[in-house]
């Protein structure tokens, strides 16, 4: 098997130079390109994939955490984060983490982010799942991401220095002789001289494009999330880490064994708020698997709702908050109160029927403290990226915070030191493109065999009919669709790989044949770069 080393796109129709680009509008991609016009003259070109505010950040319910709230302190942070990630956090990332993010937070009021208050005034802090203080700061009820988006989104429009490029898709990382970034080249679906393929030249390249999600046939995640920026960065030389650990959320609303696509999260802080988890004949499953019982870490009880699944043959479990009544449901969950009932599920008198479904990534490509990657130019932000704060298992809320404060760090490094920019040699297209009707079968095979409980047989199917579909069918005409494609493929292919490789269970990594965590041997991380004639290479770095 084998993976193109530069996707099939026609020679660059136009070209442009900034001095960053950056790729992503969520609140990681928007806070770096907010920061770096603060505190800099630097010109900015912000690329999304869809417009401005689409991307996954609106989506996020639940909260951004940090240690805010009376009593609690980064040090208690720092301990929840570590114990969630399963034995393999960057410690020294986790501090960085949760000492700058109460002033990162902070910061975020000031720039006009209204989160919910109590009447006192401070902030509403709630609980969710693997946290052991109220530290969970929310806006709109349930709404957090889109009013942090709102509020990133209308600053950076207020913003000079920064140019916004929308309907745009990354492509591949344009490099100099050395390997170090020169730039990017893009898809833009627009009008006048930026339309089509075009090369932008540039002296620093972020990626913040989100998650890989769409690889999964059900999934939390907008139809954006295909992996874009992982895989641009795979083919660039990059280090990818520890993509086999992907989070499953417990509770997405159940529609159907046959529903695709993006799926309605229940947030877990309506479990945070007192919801629990219950089986067909009303038992409280969690009570006694987790001290935490259903406020356990996400793999937790993830895996607890399949097993019960499994042995009482039920496509779903329930979500119990009828207790919550009909205020508490319109004031503290609108969003998603206004979702269920859309689909006819009234979650003052009704169970709400819930079954896990693909959320996060928390692996991706691998950072140092300061966001650079492997590739000298390239930095990598957000859910993208693998700084190591999550490990094995990201503890809730604690991705808007890592996007938040390690953009600021990126900002701040490429305002200190930003490099020349350097001459890009010409980019040859490998074969490999596939066609976009491969996609059904690829989310097919990764849920069925690499979803939250995997064994070798599956992980060796999933492998051996991944590879059959990069296998050439032909000419494949260039485009979004089949560009994408290749890059799920590609991200898939590594996640098989890898999850195949890790011979234990630990974190959101479930392994049904190797059923224990094994810290002796894994307590590793596994780092996979693309070689030049398109095979994998994977090495285990430990801590």
């Amino acid at each position: 098997m084998k993976l193109p080393r530069r996707l099939a796109a026609p020679s660059p129709g136009w070209t442009a130079e900034t001095d960053v680009v950056i790729v992503g509008s969520g609140i990681a991609g928007l806070s770096t390109a907010l920061q770096i016009t603060r505190h800099s003259s630097l010109r900015v070109m912000l690329v999304t994939k869809d417009v401005l505010a689409a991307g996954s950040t609106r989506w996020a319910q639940g909260g951004i955490a940090a240690a805010l709230g009376a009593g609690d302190s980064p040090e208690q942070h720092l301990a929840d984060t570590l114990v969630a990630g399963a034995g393999i956090c960057d410690e020294d990332a986790v501090r960085v983490l949760v000492r700058e993010g109460p002033a990162a937070v902070r910061d975020l009021v000031a720039l006009g982010t209204r989160f919910d208050r109590s009447r006192d005034g401070d902030l509403s802090l709630t609980r969710e799942g693997g946290h052991h203080r109220d530290r969970i700061a929310h806006a709109g009820g349930d709404a957090t991401g889109a009013e942090i988006e709102r509020a990133l989104v209308t600053r950076v429009l207020d913003a000079s220095g920064v140019e916004i490029v929308e309907h745009a898709l990354v492509l591949d990382l344009e490099q100099d002789a050395a390997g170090a970034v020169a730039g990017v080249t893009l898809h833009v679906m627009g009008e006048g001289q930026r339309d089509g393929v075009g090369a932008v030249r540039a002296r620093a390249v972020v990626i913040a494009t989100g998650g890989i999600g769409q690889v999964y046939a059900s999934t939390t995640n907008p139809s954006v999330s295909t992996g874009d920026g992982v895989a641009a960065a795979l083919r660039a030389g990059a280090v990818v880490r520890d993509l086999e650990f992907v989070q499953f959320h417990p509770t997405v609303a159940f529609l159907g064994t046959r529903s695709r696509g993006q799926q309605p999260l229940v947030s877990e802080a309506v479990r945070g708020e007192g919801a629990f988890l219950v089986d067909d004949v009303g038992a409280r499953f969690m009570q006694g698997q987790h001290e935490l019982a259903d406020l356990a870490p996400r793999d937790v009880v993830a895996k607890a709702i399949l097993r019960r699944m499994r042995e009482t043959g039920a496509e779903h479990v329930w979500l119990d908050a009828r207790h919550f009544g009909a205020e508490k449901w319109r004031v503290r969950f609108p969003t998603i109160y206004a979702t269920l009932t859309s689909l006819g599920i009234d979650p003052v008198h009704d169970l709400i029927p819930v079954v896990p479904a693909c959320h996060y990534a928390s692996g991706g490509i691998r950072t140092d403290l300061l966001g650079l990657s492997t590739v000298d130019g390239l930095y990598a932000c957000g859910e993208a990226a693998c700084t190591g704060v999550h490990g094995g298992n990201r503890l809730a809320s604690n991705s808007l915070l890592e996007g938040l404060v390690f953009g600021r760090r990126i900002a701040a490094t490429i305002v200190e030191s930003l490099g020349p920019f350097r001459e890009p040699v010409p980019l040859v297209a490998a074969p490999g493109l596939v066609d976009d009707s491969v996609r059904p079968r690829l989310q097919q095979l990764m849920s069925e065999h690499v979803g939250v409980l995997r064994d070798l047989k599956g992980l060796e199917t999933a492998a051996r009919e991944l590879a059959e579909l990069a296998e050439p069918a032909g000419a494949v005409p260039s485009g979004t669709e089949n560009w994408e494609a290749t890059n799920l493929l590609t991200v898939a292919t590594v996640l098989a790989w890898v999850a195949r490789r890790r011979e234990e269970t630990r974190g959101s990594h479930w392994r049904d044949d190797f059923p224990d965590r094994d810290d002796e041997h894994w307590r590793a991380h596994l780092d996979v770069t693309l070689s030049s004639d398109g095979t994998l290479d994977v090495e285990e770095v430990r801590p």
